[in-house]
């Protein structure tokens, strides 16, 4: 089953674009000293994408975080552990967060998975767009949706797609937050 949402002919001319744009908004803001990684439940997709986010910055000062819009303390699937496992990281004691407001006031950037998610922070806690940026929007390969996908309720194949994207996108957003990290400490 694939879970990959393929970009319309839109995102296609625009993804060029909305990564320079991406990139760019990190490099004009000072460094932030917390990052958090949003998804709907942060079952998945953001407690992963903050793992390997903070592996990516480690010994950086930068504190990485995750967080969702429902359900708290809820445990991480046991698909996403498997996956997750393999690819280094422990979601076995993850309990998910609630996104309130002193997570978002705290936050120097708060990455999403969806546009909807980025409207609602922007909306609910008065954040700017350019503080919220879409982590499909770093994303190096092209012909993908800016979404990252949920994989909740499928299979560990769907997992698998969904954490390597999450893995390469993190990686374009860690090179980034490392040169700005560089930059202002020079």
């Amino acid at each position: 089953m694939k879970t990959m949402q393929r970009a319309s002919a839109v995102d296609r001319l625009l993804q060029p674009m909305r990564r320079r744009a991406a990139f760019a908004t990190v490099a004009a803001r000072p460094k932030p000293p917390y990052v958090l990684v949003v998804c709907f439940g942060n079952l998945c997709r953001s407690p992963f994408a903050a793992a390997m986010l903070r592996r990516e910055l480690w010994g950086s000062g930068v504190c990485v975080e995750s967080a969702g819009f429902v359900g708290p303390d809820r445990p991480a699937p046991a698909a996403g552990v498997a996956v997750a496992a393999r690819r280094g990281v422990d979601l076995t004691t993850h309990r998910s967060r609630l996104l309130v407001g002193d997570l978002v006031r705290a936050a120097g950037l708060i990455v999403v998975m969806e546009v909807a998610q980025q409207r609602a922070i922007c909306s609910r806690f008065d954040r700017r767009a350019r503080d919220v940026p879409l982590l499909g929007d770093f994303d190096s390969e092209t012909g993908h949706s800016r979404t990252i996908a949920d994989p909740m309720d499928q299979p560990e194949s769907a997992f698998e797609e969904v954490y390597t994207r999450i893995e390469r996108c993190v990686g374009e957003l860690g090179t980034a937050l490392k040169r700005l990290t560089r930059k202002r400490t020079a």
